[in-house]
């Protein structure tokens, strides 16, 4: 049955990237329509929206979504494809390749993946300035003093035992695939559960819970503070690790840079029914236009995607290319100490995974 795949490009430089992945993917004949609707300021000025309904029932009707990064106008069908669509888990896989230009004297062996909870925390955008909060009655329970005292704005963190309790059970099915691949499998739990007791000692003892039904997966539970020590100072220690939204979105940036940089960071989002698949680096405006910016984590979020609607042999091959590529360094970007242009380094793996 063919597979219906919306494809918005996004912003700056990201289509650069996404247009040659998107013909690599086709050169698999793999049975894929692609499909590519109105959005960003394409359609404010067809529509007067950003995102029409016309684009979300398309999103609606799809299989899947391939989506560049964005900085502008096409963020509307971002929100959509995130809240919209309830795609809860965001999934940033961490990998060493030999060939990857990263900083560390020996990153051989590093290879995790960040879950991050993608729907709530502070990411639901509840904020306002402090003295709203005066006829609340509410104070602090470290500074001492009214909350309305000072000039200032406010933030909500919500954390829900539904939304962590998926999202850890999401981060125990990954481990439980790496182990049916041979892999470690090993989660690991982090939040700031000292200080923020109530919140996230919300999240921790739902992953107790959860690890509670797991007994077979090792779980282990660090203080994010720690835990990015950790992170930094030995990141082949970890599997699967399972965080709230805001620090997911932090250290899954800092954990590309262990192995390369942004350019390699790959990304899916899924929820209960659809996923939807992006590249973690912005759109690079700095290099818009010169065909340098490295496809390298849009591939391999097209893998993922590619994984998820089952073709998994071509995932696989795209994968594996893109080891072959970087092993033996051909036709590498700038940013990982090559010279060759967006659609060199596709054509030549386009080249190597038709052979």
């Amino acid at each position: 049955m063919t597979k219906k795949i919306v494809v918005i490009e996004g912003d700056d430089a990201s289509p650069e990237a996404m247009q040659p992945t998107v013909e690599v993917i086709s050169s698999l004949g793999l049975d894929i329509a692609w499909q590519y609707p109105v959005v960003g300021e394409d359609a404010i000025e067809k529509f007067g929206t950003p995102l029409p309904q016309e684009t979300k029932d398309m999103i609606d009707a799809s299989d899947s979504t391939l989506f560049g990064s964005t900085s502008g106008k096409t963020g509307a069908a971002l929100g959509y494809l995130r809240w919209g669509r309830l795609t809860y888990a965001n999934c940033r896989p961490t990998k060493y390749l030999p060939g990857y230009q990263s900083p560390l004297a020996d990153p051989t062996g590093i290879d995790f993946v960040i879950v991050r909870e993608n729907l709530e925390d502070l990411y639901l955008g509840i904020e306002g300035d402090v003295e709203g909060l005066a006829n609340l009655g509410l104070r602090s329970r470290t500074a001492r003093m009214p909350l309305a005292e000072y000039d200032g704005r406010y933030a909500i963190k919500v954390i829900t035992e539904e939304g962590s309790t998926r999202i850890v059970r999401k981060a125990f099915e990954l481990a439980r695939a790496r182990a049916a691949k041979g892999l470690s499998a090993k989660v690991t739990c982090t939040a700031k559960y000292n200080m923020l007791s109530y919140t996230d000692g919300l999240f921790r003892d739902c992953a107790l819970k959860v690890a509670a039904e797991n007994p077979d997966i090792e779980f282990e539970t660090f203080i994010v503070d720690d835990f990015a020590h950790r992170l930094c100072a030995r990141p082949q220690d970890f599997d699967v690790i399972v965080m709230p939204n805001l620090y997911g979105d932090i250290l899954s940036d800092a954990a590309a840079g262990l192995v390369g940089g942004l350019g390699l960071a790959a990304s899916g989002c899924y929820g209960d029914d659809y996923a939807y698949f992006e590249s973690a680096h912005g759109t690079a405006p700095d290099i818009a236009g010169q065909n340098i910016i490295n496809p390298t984590a849009t591939l391999i979020s097209a893998a993922m995607m590619l994984e998820y609607l089952d073709f998994n042999d071509a995932s696989e091959r795209l994968l594996q290319g893109i080891e072959t590529m970087y092993a033996d360094r051909l036709s590498l970007t700038p940013d990982q100490g090559g010279k060759a242009s967006t659609t060199d380094f596709c054509r030549t793996l386009t080249d190597l995974i038709s052979n």
